[in-house]
């Protein structure tokens, strides 16, 4: 098999890779059979030096490979007919933008392979970049704190060497004693928890958040069974919530009269209440002013993020009263962060990391014969929806 490491063509490029040079040789030796080559880019965070020290061919023509492995969406019009890809496609929400794009794979009978599909059979995600969009979210959300407030100043990720060096800067800081909230404990809240932790920073029950002060920072973790309660008074039931969304209220409420950081670090469906509502924002009890929106579902969990935003501006102000944006670190307004491609400000950590979970996890899969994994993972096949997909077929038409 003949695997090409793509250039990432989406507009802005995305600076991450599946698989190190370090890690392709890995595979090589590990793997006699498999072949790789790399695609040239001057903007990916391994150099194409770096690939090429080691060995590893880069080829512009990639037509010849078996496999074709990206990040992000692969840009229609550089799709190549008949042959298999691996990269998120994000269109197993339906999302509009890439309505287009599903259809085109469809059209050049493409197999599509999509990480975010790639699910033990229990449907626990296998892989994803989750962790440093907790870590790179949870700095971004003291930045834009330190921003508003204008008691501390930090230097956003992308702008570092490294992990380290973005770590090295709090030494240099002292964070006030704020209130923080954080939503989940999955991937992404485990990268929250990473910075809180490395900060010294101290965990306390829900009861002591809600009612007591303090002269440290200090953050609550909330996960389903605290955000959510049944409308008819009944306990909280997992798998009752995730079959009858509609019949929880949000018990998030509370928590906004006494958070000054909001981290929302949780997986949301839309078919599940929203955290607060606008009207709620305009309550004069509504104590949240900095908001950063990991998750980052657009009019989603988290009614103030109305649009996503770039590495290089990542934050915007809502103004609760007229429900608009405005520029942000106002009065008025809540500062909303909410990078959609956070893992980008440390491509190279993000990348390693995610590459050793696709080696671990799942390049025998992919490599091999036959694999419920793939297949269960697999979006498009021989130009129709797969069964697992069907659901799609009025998307796409």
């Amino acid at each position: 098999m003949k695997i090409a490491l793509i250039r990432e063509e989406k507009v802005p490029a995305d600076k991450r890779v599946a698989f190190s040079p370090e890690q392709c040789v890995w595979l090589l030796n590990k793997y006699p059979e498999l072949q790789i080559v790399v695609q040239p880019s001057s903007l990916r965070c391994f150099k194409d030096e770096e690939y090429t020290k080691e060995g590893i061919i880069l080829q512009e023509d990639v037509s010849d490979a078996d496999v074709l492995i990206g990040i992000k969406e692969v840009p229609k019009e550089q799709l190549i007919a008949g042959k298999k890809y691996v990269f998120f496609s994000h269109t197993i929400k339906k999302q509009s933008h890439n309505q287009e794009l599903l259809k085109t794979i469809l059209t050049k009978n493409i197999q599509l392979i999509d990480y975010e599909c790639l699910v033990w059979e229990n449907g626990e995600r296998i892989l994803g970049f989750g962790f440093f969009a907790g870590i790179v979210g949870m700095h971004n959300g003291f930045l834009t704190y330190g921003n508003r407030y204008k008691n501390f100043d930090l230097k956003p990720a992308h702008q570092c060497n490294d992990y380290v060096e973005m770590l090295e800067q709090y030494k240099n800081i002292k964070i006030p004693p704020i209130k923080i909230a954080v939503t989940g404990t999955g991937r992404v809240a485990r990268g929250v928890f990473e910075i809180l932790e490395k900060l010294n920073i101290r965990i306390v029950s829900i009861q002591n958040y809600l009612t007591k002060t303090f002269d440290e920072p200090v953050f609550v973790v909330l996960n389903t069974s605290q955000l959510y309660e049944r409308k008819d008074g009944k306990p909280f039931n997992r798998e009752d919530f995730h079959l009858h969304p509609d019949q929880y209220e949000s018990a998030f409420v509370p928590f906004t009269k006494v958070t000054n950081l909001f981290i929302n670090a949780i997986f949301w469906s839309p078919k599940a209440p929203r955290f607060f509502t606008k009207a709620d924002m305009r309550t004069p009890d509504f104590k949240i002013k900095v908001i950063a929106d990991i998750t980052c579902d657009i009019n989603g969990s988290v009614p103030s993020t109305i649009r996503d935003t770039s590495i290089d501006n990542p934050v915007f102000g809502y103004n609760p009263n007229t429900e608009v944006e405005e520029a942000p670190y106002q009065p008025q307004g809540i500062d909303v962060m909410a990078v959609s491609n956070l893992p980008n400000e440390l491509p190279r950590e993000s990348s390693i990391e995610f590459g050793d979970k696709l080696i671990e996890y799942v390049i025998e899969e992919l490599i091999g014969s036959e694999s419920n994994i793939i297949e269960r993972a697999t979006i498009t096949k021989n130009g129709q929806l797969t069964k697992r997909f069907e659901y799609l077929s009025d998307y796409i038409k």
